[in-house]
């Protein structure tokens, strides 16, 4: 089959431009963009539905809700993929733009997971001790905060080398930067000394200083899911963990080793049941009126939510999706159905390898 090739730049702080006239492009496709982490799930769906291909864009988590949330022309897409749930000010900033209500479709699970290499004598830690080590601010007893003073792993835990602590991750505007931070601050800024006295929430200030992570050279910055990090843990000769997708820990198994978090290891099953406190959903925001105007949108949308692709023996899951149990899957379906979506029957194999995947320069994942 013969498609036009349409070429797109993102631009950071920008928009979208095109070599073709947009309203030609909205006719013809599904446009998404959003977190890397989903760009393989919805590609996967994509390729078993007949029709022209969709633009697929990584663009990160935050840019993908930006753009769509900036209107419902042609330039904006018509699917946002977060790897996190889409933020109040973020579905006021679409319902001022006339985008309206995004319906929000979560496809499964993804977890944010500490590693270290499988060298190294297995290590555990709680998420307080996580904290301790890698947060820019600490409360202290008198009810005070202050700068991180600890500089080794034994200084965290004492059963731990006395060498430097060290943390690869992922850039501090990705989701998954997001989801760790999550981790070791979630319950912690709930109280004092983030919590005024007499209030019930922490100032934005207070907030953004309990969700700091360390900046003097602990935490060191690299790509999402960054394969030279996981070279760097394998092979280190003092101990380093990472941060990561759970993906990458299966796939690279033979070099790394997941550090349970209270005692909970990060497997399928702890991850799917929300047992392991990194577990963090995967969602779809759909504009309502592109279920309709967009040709394509319904199919892809069936094939997604099909048991064949989201279900527990579902091609999805062989390509990293942990599912839903099948009482939220029936939840998400049932939204669908009320939109006019109902779930197909899903193909054994794609139709085609034709879904087009780019990434853009935004770095958020």
């Amino acid at each position: 089959m013969t498609r036009k090739i349409l070429t797109i730049t993102a631009l950071i702080g920008g928009g979208l431009f095109a070599s073709t006239g947009w309203a030609d492009f909205q006719r013809g496709y599904v446009s998404m963009m959003g977190s890397s982490t989903l760009v393989p799930f919805v590609k996967a769906a994509a390729n078993r539905v007949k029709g022209k291909a969709p633009l697929i864009q990584a663009s990160g988590t935050g840019g993908g809700i930006k753009l769509f949330c900036e209107g419902t022309g042609a330039e904006s897409p018509d699917i946002a993929l977060a790897s996190r749930e889409m933020k109040p000010k973020e579905r006021d900033e679409c319902r001022r733009n006339g985008v309206g209500d995004a319906v929000e479709l979560k496809i499964g699970y993804d977890a944010v997971i500490l590693a270290q290499s499988k060298k190294s004598d297995p290590w555990s830690l709680t998420d307080k001790e996580a904290r301790i080590a890698f947060a820019k601010y600490l409360a202290e007893r008198n009810g005070q905060m202050a700068l991180n003073p600890n500089k080794t792993w034994r200084d965290v835990k004492r059963s731990l080398p006395a060498t430097p602590i060290e943390l690869l991750g992922p850039p501090n505007t990705s989701a998954t930067h997001d989801a760790f931070v999550d981790l070791i601050s979630d319950l912690e800024c709930k109280g004092p000394p983030w919590v005024p006295a007499g209030s019930r929430e922490p100032t934005s200030d207070m907030l953004r200083k309990c969700r700091s992570v360390r900046e003097d050279g602990v935490y060191k910055e690299g790509r999402e899911n960054d394969e030279t990090h996981v070279a760097r843990i394998a092979e280190a000769t003092t101990p380093k963990l990472g941060v990561f997708g759970y993906k990458m820990i299966t796939d690279n198994a033979s070099k790394l080793r997941a550090v349970p978090i209270n005692g909970v290891e990060p497997t399928y099953e702890n991850v799917s049941s929300n047992a392991y406190l990194g577990s963090r959903p995967l969602y779809l925001y759909v504009k309502p009126n592109a279920i309709s105007r967009t040709p394509g949108m319904k199919e892809f949308l069936s094939e997604i939510t099909s048991e064949g692709a989201w279900g527990d023996k579902g091609y999805l899951k062989s390509a990293g999706l942990i599912t839903m149990p099948a009482s939220e899957r029936a939840t998400y379906a049932a939204k669908l159905k009320s939109v006019g979506v109902s779930s197909a029957v899903s193909k054994s194999a794609p139709t085609s390898g034709k879904s087009s995947a780019k990434k853009s320069s935004s770095k958020k994942k």
